[in-house]
């Protein structure tokens, strides 16, 4: 079984996987790594040497490998979703939690992360908090329709939110108790 963290970026994705698979006892991938090691050049510079849908495509293989793994939280890359094919094998592995935060909070975390300009590229030509909401009003019917559970991460803290995944989900037949 797997357990497929989905949402834009900043979201908490990367962070929750880690203490979740930590109280799991199951190993943790951060799904743009494996994209970024796969391609052997950072997202930002997939984007503007080979465009946007190949990095989709690249995108689209590295999770359903990812998806394949036993024992594994996965934090998937924001945009995963947009791919059908990627949406059934998130949840063909396994639960998948949908981790959303307002367009302000998002802005402010990437703001506040220094390594986000230099890995991350803009999606759209809007850029900053225009950008976040407009993606976020495209995307929000593709997070919720493949999500099992959506948890807010704006007022909860990584401790918070790992406590309801295991109470609501990963407890699930297939799933293990926590070390």
């Amino acid at each position: 079984m797997t357990v497929t963290l989905i949402g834009y970026r900043a979201t908490g994705k990367t962070t929750l996987a880690k203490l979740l698979a930590e109280r799991l006892g199951w190993d943790w991938i951060d799904a743009d790594v494996e994209v970024e090691r796969a391609a052997g050049k950072s997202i930002a510079a997939i984007f503007a040497e080979d465009g946007e849908p190949a990095f989709r495509d690249l995108e689209a293989r590295v999770t359903a490998d990812l998806c394949r793994q036993p024992r594994l939280v996965l934090a998937s890359g924001g945009g995963a979703v947009l791919r059908p094919e990627t949406r059934e094998a998130m949840r063909a592995a396994g639960a998948v939690v949908w981790l959303k935060a307002s367009a302000e909070t998002i802005h402010a975390r990437m703001t506040g992360d220094a390594t986000t300009a230099d890995r991350r590229p803009n999606l759209t030509n809007q850029g900053g908090l225009a950008e976040i909401v407009d993606l976020l009003n495209r995307r929000e019917a593709i997070y919720r329709e493949t999500a099992d559970l959506e948890l807010d991460t704006d007022r909860k803290t990584p401790e918070q939110l790992a406590n309801e995944i295991l109470d609501r989900i990963a407890r699930q037949p297939g799933t293990e108790e926590p070390a």
